[in-house]
């Protein structure tokens, strides 16, 4: 029998079970240390998400005040706390969505599934109860609860699960390295998308389509960035059809891109937005679920014709993750950090060029602090992760595609170091 008594999300249970885990005891800046004492540039973020890095003592002792002041406290029956205000009045200054109302979580899936909840229950009060499909898209990632997984389009987090549940759509994933047939131009490859995504909307009927949702950079389908006018075509497609878009920006909110959000670095023009990760740099788990004043005022009726809004978690705006929250956004503003990420990402995109001659790799991608290399060789990527651990750096592939995302605070020596051991890393596997 193991001895290790936990089961552990997206892990081979058969791997587990015979390897053991890495333990990882100590993180400071952008390193890692494990229970051996082996230090690790932590090249993922953890999980994209530990955006000001490790052991940030500001953001410790704002937990630890909270903590003894007030450790809990709810916001059922009308009841709130200051931090959960504040916060909220926060991020609606930050936000591209009109006079958003805000609702807490815990974790991006539970945020897309609320996001789920609120289309149907919003269509519902206005009158118009066939409209509730989503669309999403292959290869997205929205999460793993049973909405949120229906909405995710990886095949793996579908498996054995009996998903999609029905009233979920997947159109085309919008990879032109991968998916772009021969010789069609990138401009070409966006209209076939919309032209499919069309006759999608108009085989289901669009007065049953309550939204699309979709990752301004689809992150763990592979880091796929939108082809030329994708935003700009879909955004009209969708308006065409009075299709609302759920922007999921669990990813790429705040600074990854190297602007505030997803939506400032592509233009878009969200109607609800999901947020979670680097809304606390990941110390404590918090997520949001922005949407807008005219969907508030509209559901507000059939609340009274209920009684209550039948929706919300135990620790929705936990007054510690919001306080945690609130010192996170002081410090990307008062740090300048997302300009700094800009600057740095900058870099980190101009030096990663030089792996576009590497023999293993065969597409290089990347905005910001978020990039990819999409390897030649099929099978390859488990080997190179391998060895980047060998060599002290933490990187994920996802299939064959390595990605790159590490904490906004990383430094252009620390991009340097990353890029070395990667390089390392590569050299090893084609030998």
């Amino acid at each position: 029998m193991s001895s290790y008594p936990l089961i552990p999300p997206t892990t081979n249970f058969r791997q587990i079970e015979e390897q053991g885990p890495q333990v990882m005891v100590r993180g400071q800046g952008v390193y890692q240390w494990d229970d051996k004492g082996k230090q690790y540039l932590e090249g993922m973020a953890g999980l994209w998400c530990t955006a000001l890095g490790y052991g940030n003592e500001e953001v410790a002792e704002v937990a630890a005040e909270t903590i003894r002041e007030l450790g809990f406290a709810h916001m059922f029956s009308g009841k709130s706390h200051e931090a959960g205000i504040k916060l909220g009045e926060k991020l609606r200054e930050m936000l591209p969505v009109p006079e958003a109302r805000l609702f807490f979580g815990s974790s991006g899936s539970d945020a897309n599934d609320t996001q789920v909840k609120l289309m149907r229950y919003y269509f519902n009060a206005i009158g118009k109860p066939e409209k509730k499909k989503i669309i999403s898209r292959r290869l997205a990632y929205h999460g793993v609860t049973l909405a949120a997984g229906s909405l995710t389009g990886i095949p793996v987090n579908h498996a054995l699960f009996d998903l999609p549940l029905e009233g979920f759509l997947h159109t085309d994933c919008p990879h032109y390295y991968r998916f772009g047939e021969p010789g069609e131009s990138e401009a070409g490859f966006t209209d076939r998308l919309m032209h499919n995504l069309e006759e999608l909307i108009l085989r289901e009927g669009p007065d049953t389509i309550a939204a699309m949702i979709a990752e301004p950079i689809m992150g763990a389908g592979g880091v796929i960035l939108p082809p030329q006018g994708y935003f700009t075509k879909l955004q009209a497609l969708l308006k065409k059809y009075d299709i609302f878009l759920i922007d999921d920006e669990v990813i790429c909110g705040f600074g990854r891109t190297g602007q505030a959000f997803g939506a400032d670095t592509f233009n878009i023009t969200p109607t609800t937005m999901s947020f979670a990760k680097a809304l606390t740099s990941a110390y404590l788990p918090l997520s949001a679920v922005a949407f807008p004043e005219e969907m508030y005022q509209a559901m507000i009726d059939a609340c009274d014709e209920v009684g209550v809004f039948g929706h919300g978690f135990t620790y929705s705006a936990h007054p510690v993750c919001a306080a945690v929250a609130l010192k996170v956004l002081e410090i990307y503003e008062r740090d300048d950090i997302f300009a700094r990420a800009a600057r740095t990402g900058r870099y980190l995109q101009n030096k990663l060029e030089k792996f576009r001659s590497h023999e293993l790799v065969g597409d290089v991608r990347g905005v910001g602090l978020i990039a990819a290399l999409e390897l030649k060789v099929e099978k390859s990527g488990p080997k190179v992760i391998s060895e980047c651990l060998k060599n002290g750096l933490i990187l994920r592939n996802l299939g064959d595609v390595i990605a790159i995302c590490p904490p906004l605070i990383i430094s252009e020596a620390e991009i340097d170091e990353l890029l070395h051991k990667l390089e390392k890393s590569l050299d090893a596997v084609l030998g």
